[in-house]
């Protein structure tokens, strides 16, 4: 396994220099299918790994090169391997995979595709060292290179002014953060003495009440430490303060956004913390922080995503949210649910951006959902696929959101930390948001009439067998992935799963999620049909439906749903299925007492908007980050640029310097120019002063002799 793990890795570097260097004497073809062939044997073997590493219980570290060696400061450059890494090699290469062979159908009329995806074999190898990292320096080597990779994708098409300003958006925002990583990263050096994972884990709890001096006053060390590093976590992981790249970054090709959003960069921050959960587990102040962070932008993101029209903007404001889902999972000490909603989010998240995508590629590059509709009949497939995804991202029992998600918040519940309450509040109120904007991404996009332009909607079809078969491949993981392992994940296999790679044991607040009282457990079920209620009352299309006994047949339906979810699924595995298949009657039956009763009306959304025209307008302005931070740093920092080019470089250095000094010569020129009258009578009058000045001159010297 340790030479698989290898490959693992290099494969990727392999094909991105091959693409990258050789690209136009290749072909456009065979790099595309070069770069994504060695990551599908990468993703591959990474299967192999996991059963390996994470279900047979093996782990083992690969030590490639000595690498550092100054005074205190020795590492070597090794891949270190255990159930923690073994799942994010897992979902890194699947979903890179999947990319790969699903962009060589999005990107066919691109001119520069050997490009593109050597690019994409750069990302997913810098995302590969940075959790296969066996220290910290050799994971900001890996952080650094995902931002630059990020940094070429997001502005591929750099002829679009709106995709350079994104990308450099994104460059810098995340300098941000990886500034406080650097720092925590010193921080952790002067703490322990080292860099490397083993030694900084074995030797953490000698330090419990060690303090870190700065300006005259004493902090907790391993509190600095945690912030520190989860500064660097906010903003590649794009939570709230730090987040404000993520939305613009869908200006990059949407295969891009899929990779960047769905399982790679943007969960790298959720792997930092839970991979320095032995740390964390000394602060309880630092886990706070981070729970009530995560807690927030899970809010707000679902809040934002409500008005969004832009599709790919509504799925990159989800998985914002989604990350703040894992972040106060990380806060409550749930780690291995953080990991397990991470694991199921990559498949569900993934399949939405290349499923919009694929709408997006039938509609002639169309993203407004304001100019789709009825989609449905033109692209089945999209259409069922994204069905799929939106069921597993609002928690649809049986589905893989659905066991990673409800956990989540159960954990917040029966967590004892003094910020539990929020996050679970939070977090029921972010699902009920989710549901509706899911929803009504899905209305809009695949029912009703259709809004497009009529040549763009008669020629929609769907795309080659590059786009379907991916689609179909992560609508299995999204549908399966929870089910199959949730045991290992969050069950009862799981202190043996995770091998000492997570800090879990039993008893711990997970063994406390699966024990909350009914309306706990009910609670994220309750909020998910709410909100396709509503969304349908919104968006949905009116339909003559007769007029039924629909308020007992809604009771009736919900009491089996509600028995269903509460059975043993070992023991009454029917019931379940009963319960599954109810839920849709329920809608459907609370929908004809809807519209008998004359409640749904085609203007309601924009009624509703008019009513709340200040709510709506800060949610579409994304509670105005944007423009605080506008206010706050760019403008003062294009001031103060302008002061130091204006009166520092232009009128202090040039001025003084080579600008003055050339100024001067031409001034001195242009004076000595005007004795040059072309009189013999002016030179004799000249030379007969410099005579008399030599004169006196060597007179005054005699006599001062």
């Amino acid at each position: 396994m340790e030479t698989a793990a290898k490959f693992i890795v290099f494969l990727p570097l392999v094909g991105f220099l091959i693409a990258g260097m050789f690209g136009r004497q290749i072909g456009d073809r065979f790099s595309q299918v070069l770069t994504a062939s060695l990551v599908t044997i990468g993703a591959i073997l990474s299967w192999l790994v996991f059963v390996d590493v994470a279900l047979a219980g093996n782990k083992f570290v690969v030590t490639l090169l000595d690498w550092v060696k100054s005074g205190d400061l020795e590492f070597a450059w090794a891949l270190k391997v255990d159930t923690l890494t073994a799942v994010m090699l897992v979902v890194v290469n699947s979903v890179s995979a999947l990319v790969h062979w699903y962009s060589m159908g999005y990107m066919e009329e691109d001119p520069d595709k050997p490009r593109f995806f050597a690019y994409l074999s750069l990302f997913t190898f810098a995302m590969l060292m940075l959790v296969t990292s066996d220290n910290l320096v050799q994971m900001f080597f890996g952080w650094e290179g995902v931002g630059l990779a990020s940094y070429l994708l997001i502005g591929f098409w750099f002829k679009k002014p709106s995709a350079n300003a994104a990308a450099i958006k994104a460059f810098v925002v995340n300098r941000v953060g990886d500034f406080g990583f650097a720092l925590g990263i010193y921080a952790v050096f002067l703490l322990t003495g080292s860099v490397q994972f083993d030694v900084i884990f074995g030797s953490i709890g000698n330090y419990q009440e060690a303090t870190l001096s700065f300006l005259g006053h004493d902090y907790h060390a391993i509190t600095v430490v945690c912030l520190l590093l989860f500064v660097g976590a906010m903003g590649k992981s794009a939570q709230l303060g730090l987040h404000t790249w993520l939305p613009d970054a869908m200006e990059g090709p949407t295969p891009v956004s899929a990779l960047i959003h769905a399982a790679t960069m943007v969960t790298a921050g959720v792997f930092l913390v839970a991979r320095f959960s032995p740390v964390f587990e000394y602060s309880e102040y630092a886990l706070q922080v981070v729970a009530i962070v995560g807690a927030t932008t899970a809010f707000f993101a679902a809040s934002v995503g409500l008005v969004q029209n832009d599709i790919k903007r509504v799925i990159a404001y989800s998985t914002c949210s989604q990350l703040g889902y894992m972040f106060f999972a990380l806060g409550m000490g749930a780690y291995g649910g953080a990991i397990f909603h991470l694991f199921t989010h990559a498949f569900f998240k993934a399949l939405l951006f290349l499923g919009a995508g694929s709408v997006i590629h039938a509609l002639h590059h169309e993203q407004d959902m304001r100019n789709m509709g009825g989609l449905f009949k033109k692209i089945p497939m999209t259409g069922t696929v994204m069905l799929i995804g939106t069921l597993a991202i609002t928690g649809f029992p049986l589905l893989s959101g659905y066991y990673s998600k409800d956990l989540i918040i159960e954990a917040a519940f029966a967590s004892d930390s003094s910020v539990a309450q929020y996050a679970f509040v939070m977090g029921v109120a972010a699902a009920l948001m989710t549901s509706f904007y899911s929803w009504r991404l899905v209305w809009l996009t695949f029912f009703g009439e259709t809004r497009a332009k009529q040549k763009y909607f008669d020629a929609a079809h769907e795309g080659p067998i590059f786009i379907k078969a991916p689609l179909v491949i992560l609508a299995l993981g999204a549908v399966f992935a929870g089910a199959v392992f949730k045991e290992y994940f969050v069950g009862h296999e799981r202190v043996a799963f995770w091998n000492g790679s997570l800090v879990t044991q039993m008893g711990d607040v997970i063994d406390a999620a699966h024990n909350v009282p009914m309306g706990v457990t009910l609670a994220p079920f309750v909020v998910m049909v709410l909100g396709f209620f509503i969304s349908m009352m919104f968006y949905a299309p009116r339909i003559a439906l007769p007029k039924l006994p629909a308020a007992g047949l809604a009771v009736l339906t919900l009491a089996l749903f509600i028995a269903a979810k509460f059975t043993d699924l070992h023991h009454v595995a029917g019931m379940t299925y009963v319960g599954y298949f109810s839920g849709f009657a329920f809608a459907i039956f609370f929908y004809a007492y809807l519209y008998a009763a004359g409640k749904v009306t085609n203007d309601l959304p924009q009624r509703t908007a008019t009513m709340w025209s200040g709510l709506y307008a800060f949610l579409l302005n994304k509670w105005y980050w944007d423009e605080l931070y506008d206010f706050l740093f760019v403008r003062p920092a294009f001031w103060l640029g302008r002061v130091f080019w204006k009166r520092g470089d232009e009128q202090t250095i040039d001025g003084f310097g080579p600008n003055g000094v050339s100024a001067t010569v031409a001034l001195v020129a242009a004076k000595a120019r005007k004795l040059q009258t072309g009189y013999v009578y002016h030179y004799a009058f000249a030379m007969i002063i410099g005579l008399a000045l030599v004169v006196t001159w060597f007179m005054a010297q005699s006599g001062a002799h």
